[in-house]
């Protein structure tokens, strides 16, 4: 039985899933991309067997989970199975938004002397409007081998609906990628247990921008 640490993510229609031993390097992860659409309500735990079979689970000693912006229905499932985990195993659990997972390798696709400032990125919802989150990551990091902490990535605004009028700027367009950022996320999920951070589980929760049940 091994020491596990376990990323779940699925605010697009692909599961990502990454995991690696608490003892080794990042590079020795396992990665799966697995399209699912709507077939993921009924196949989330048979594809999470296929990664770390259910016998292992109770070696898992850390969680991460992208928390979205998302499908609504995609996102709550893999927040909820993460939560059940870390609740039952009483592990840390870590709650990243899929726009902060992408940041790092978006970050590139801005001139040179803008990388280490602010910078929005923004997703068009079909008939919904924009979502839009804001990052910063320090410039000129090693991107082989740096640590979140390295690399001073921070969300300085979660995912929210923008008003018509508002016009981020310099804004990036959501690009997706789904083992790169399951992999990120595992690198958070590596940082924060090597640094014995805290990560309660009842803190982490799905990202809507826009609500399927309205103000509340």
């Amino acid at each position: 039985m091994s020491d596990w640490l376990l990323a779940l993510h699925s605010s697009t229609e692909t599961l990502g899933i990454a995991m690696v031993s608490a003892q080794a390097p990042l590079s020795s992860a396992r990665v799966l991309c697995h399209p699912m659409g709507r077939a993921l309500t009924n196949a989330l735990p048979s594809v999470l067997e296929e990664v770390l079979p259910a016998s292992e689970w109770s070696g898992i000693r850390r969680l991460a989970v992208a928390t979205g912006p998302g499908g609504f229905t995609g996102t709550r499932l893999t927040v909820v199975l993460a939560r059940t985990l870390a609740q039952q195993l009483q592990c840390p659990l870590d709650g990243l938004s899929s726009f902060l997972l992408m940041a790092p390798r978006l970050q590139l696709d801005l001139p040179a002397a803008q990388r280490s400032e602010p910078f929005s990125i923004v997703q068009v919802l079909p008939r919904r409007g924009r979502v839009a989150g804001l990052y910063r990551v320090r410039d000129g990091w090693n991107r082989d081998n740096a640590t979140c902490a390295e690399m001073d990535l921070r969300e300085l605004q979660v995912p929210v609906l923008l008003h018509d009028a508002e016009q981020p700027a310099p804004e990036l367009t959501m690009a997706l990628d789904v083992g790169r950022d399951v992999l990120q996320l595992l690198r958070f999920c590596q940082d924060r247990h090597a640094s014995h951070a805290s990560g309660p589980w009842d803190t982490v929760l799905p990202i809507y921008p826009t609500s399927p049940v309205g103000s509340v």
